[in-house]
C-alpha cells in the first residue's frame, strides 16, 4: 500500500510541475506521436487508432486509444459511450494478444459495463467471446465455455455464430471431447462457407488441430495448409503463427524433423516480431521434442529449460499481471500528464505553494519508504548469503561417492531431461507417497543416479527439489477463483504433504512468506 502511495504521489508531483511551469516535453518517440495526434478530433483519433490496429502497429494504436480514453468528456452521451466501448474492446484485444490477460480482462469489463448500460447486444456478444478466450488461454475450460454460451445466446449474425462455434470446438478438443468438438466445428464450417465468413481461416485451423488430435495427419495437413493460405491473404497474424506451429508439430509426429524445424522456426520468428508470447513459449517445447528425436539431448534440454522458464512466467497469472498492471498504469499516468500539459495554456502561480507541500510530503514518504525497504533488503540479503554459502559448500566439497560414478555427462543430461519432464506432471509429484525411489523407477534409473543428477546439476537435494514444484502448484491453486472453498491444510494435502506443518515450513522456505500471508495478498489483489 505504501508503495502504491509512493508512486501515486510521484505522478501527482510531476503533473503539478507540468501544469505550473508549462515546460516542454522531453524528446521521445511516444511524445512525438502524442504531439502529432493532439489536434485531432475524437473521431479522427479513433480512425487513426483503428488504422494502426489494422496494420498490426499495436504500440501506436494503444497510444491513440489511451488518448481517447483520457481526453473523452465524462458524460452519458450515447455516441461518446459507444466510441469508448469500442476503444476498450480494441485495447483489450491488443493486451490479450501479448498475454497480458489481467489488463485485457479489466478493459473487457469496462466495455461490458457500457454494453449493459446501453443494451449494445452485438458488442456484448464479442466481449463475452473475448472473455471466454482469456479463460481458454488460461486453461479454465468450463469458465471459457460459460462465456462462449453466453455469447452464443446473443448472436444474431452468421459471422459471430461461426466464431463462437469455432471456439467451442477448440475448447472441446482441449478437454478431450472430440465428438462434441467435431459437431461444433462442422456446423461452423457449413455456416462459414454458406455466408462466406471472414473467420473461415480460424475454423479451418481448428479443424486441422482436431484431425491432428485424431492422428489423421493427411486431413490435418490439408486443413492447416488451407487455413494458412486464407490467413496470409487476410493478414491474420495469430492464425498464421498458430498454423505454422501446428504444421511443425504435425511433421514431428510423422518423424519429418527437417520440415518440423522449418515450420516451427518460421512460427517463432513471426511470433517474436509480433509479441505473441503464448505461441512462442509452446514452440520451444516442440523444438525440445525435435532435438530429442534426433538424439541431441543437450539441445533438447536447453530448449526445454527455456520453455519451462517462459511457461512459469506465463502461468503465474497473478504475479505477471500485477507487474504488467503496475507498468501499464505508470505509462498511462505519464501519458495523462502529457495530455493535461498540452491542454493547459496559462500558468497558475498558486500551484507553486502546492508543489512545495507535495514535495515535502513526498520526501517524508520517500525517507520512510527507503527505511522500510532497507530493512527488508537486510533480511533478504541475510537469507541469500546463507543460501549462497550452502551452495558454495556443496560445490567445493562434492560427495566422495560421486567421484566413482559410472554416469557420463551425456547420460546425466538425458536423465536430467527425463526428471524435469516428469516433474511437470502434478498428478505424480502431488502424490503423498512420491519419493526419490519412485522418481528413479519412473525415469527407469536408480536412486543413486537420480540423487547424483539432482545434486550435481541443480545444486540441491531431492527434498528441496520436490518442494519447489509442490509449492509452485500450491501457489497456482491459491490463485484460482474458487480457492475460498478450500482450507490451507486441504491444499497442503492436495499438493502432496501429509503434514500441514511440513507444508507451512516448506512454503515459507521457498517463497519467504507463510501460506496465510500469501493467500491474503492474493485476495487483496
Amino acid at each position: 500500500m505504501l508503495k502504491k502511495c509512493f508512486f501515486a504521489l510521484i505522478f501527482l508531483t510531476v503533473a503539478f510541475i507540468a501544469n505550473g511551469q508549462n515546460h516542454p516535453f522531453n524528446s521521445s518517440p511516444k511524445n512525438d506521436v502524442i504531439s502529432n495526434f493532439k489536434h485531432l478530433s475524437p473521431q479522427q483519433l479513433l480512425d487513426t487508432a483503428n488504422y494502426y490496429y489494422d496494420k498490426n502497429s499495436y504500440d501506436t494504436a494503444l497510444i491513440c486509444y489511451h488518448l481517447l480514453i483520457n481526453t473523452s468528456p465524462k458524460n452519458d452521451n450515447f455516441e461518446q459511450q459507444d466510441m469508448l466501448m469500442k476503444v476498450y474492446n480494441k485495447s483489450a484485444i491488443i493486451y490479450a494478444s501479448r498475454s497480458d490477460y489481467r489488463m485485457a480482462y479489466d478493459f473487457y469489463i469496462k466495455a461490458l459495463h457500457i454494453c449493459e448500460n446501453y443494451n449494445l447486444i452485438d458488442y456484448a456478444t464479442k466481449i463475452y467471446l473475448n472473455i471466454g478466450n482469456i479463460y481458454n488461454r488460461l486453461k479454465h475450460y468450463e469458465a471459457a465455455k460459460y462465456y462462449y454460451f453466453k455469447a452464443l445466446d446473443l448472436c444474431n449474425d452468421s459471422t459471430s455464430i461461426v466464431m463462437v462455434l469455432n471456439n467451442l470446438g477448440d475448447v472441446e478438443i482441449a478437454g478431450g471431447h472430440t465428438n462434441s468438438s467435431f459437431y461444433y466445428l462442422d456446423k461452423a464450417l457449413q455456416i462459414s462457407k454458406q455466408h462466406q465468413s471472414v473467420y473461415l481461416s480460424y475454423v479451418l485451423s481448428t479443424l486441422g488441430a482436431y484431425y491432428q488430435n485424431k492422428k489423421l495427419y493427411d486431413s490435418a495437413f490439408y486443413y492447416l495448409r488451407l487455413s494458412l493460405e486464407y490467413a496470409k491473404k487476410n493478414n491474420e497474424i495469430e492464425v498464421e503463427i498458430t498454423n505454422l506451429s501446428d504444421l511443425g508439430n504435425l511433421f514431428l509426429k510423422i518423424n519429418k524433423t527437417d520440415s518440423a524445424l522449418y515450420y516451427v522456426g518460421l512460427s517463432n520468428k513471426i511470433a517474436s516480431e509480433n509479441k505473441r508470447t503464448r505461441i512462442f513459449t509452446n514452440n520451444h517445447l516442440i523444438l525440445s521434442e525435435i532435438e530429442k528425436s534426433r538424439g541431441r539431448y543437450k539441445n533438447a534440454l536447453e530448449y526445454y529449460n527455456t520453455y519451462t522458464k517462459l511457461k512459469e512466467s506465463f502461468n503465474n497469472a497473478e504475479i505477471i499481471s500485477s507487474i504488467n498492471q503496475a507498468r501499464h498504469l505508470y505509462e498511462i499516468s505519464k501519458t495523462n500528464q502529457q495530455i493535461e500539459q498540452l491542454a493547459i495554456k496559462q500558468q497558475n502561480r498558486e500551484r507553486i505553494i502546492k508543489i512545495t507541500l507535495v514535495v515535502l510530503l513526498l520526501v517524508s514518504i520517500v525517507l520512510v519508504y527507503i527505511f522500510l525497504q532497507k530493512r527488508k533488503l537486510n533480511s533478504a540479503y541475510t537469507a541469500l548469503v546463507e543460501k549462497n554459502l550452502e551452495i558454495a559448500d556443496f560445490q567445493n566439497n562434492p560427495s566422495e561417492k560421486y567421484k566413482k560414478s559410472a554416469l557420463t555427462q551425456n547420460m546425466q543430461d538425458e536423465l536430467l531431461y527425463k526428471i524435469l519432464a516428469l516433474m511437470e506432471d502434478t498428478s505424480i509429484i502431488c502424490d503423498t507417497d512420491f519419493s526419490v525411489d519412485k522418481l528413479a523407477e519412473l525415469v527407469q534409473s536408480n536412486r543413486a543416479y537420480v540423487s547424483q543428477v539432482i545434486n550435481d546439476a541443480l545444486k540441491k537435494n531431492f527434498r528441496a527439489f520436490l518442494n519447489d514444484y509442490r509449492i509452485r502448484e500450491a501457489q497456482q491453486r491459491f490463485s484460482e477463483p474458487d480457492v475460498a472453498k478450500y482450507t490451507i491444510d486441504s491444499i497442503a494435502l492436495m499438493v502432496g504433504y501429509k503434514s500441514p506443518k511440513t507444508f507451512r515450513e516448506a512454503f515459507k522456505e521457498v517463497t519467504g512468506v507463510s501460506p496465510n500471508f500469501y493467500l491474503k495478498s492474493m485476495v487483496l489483489r
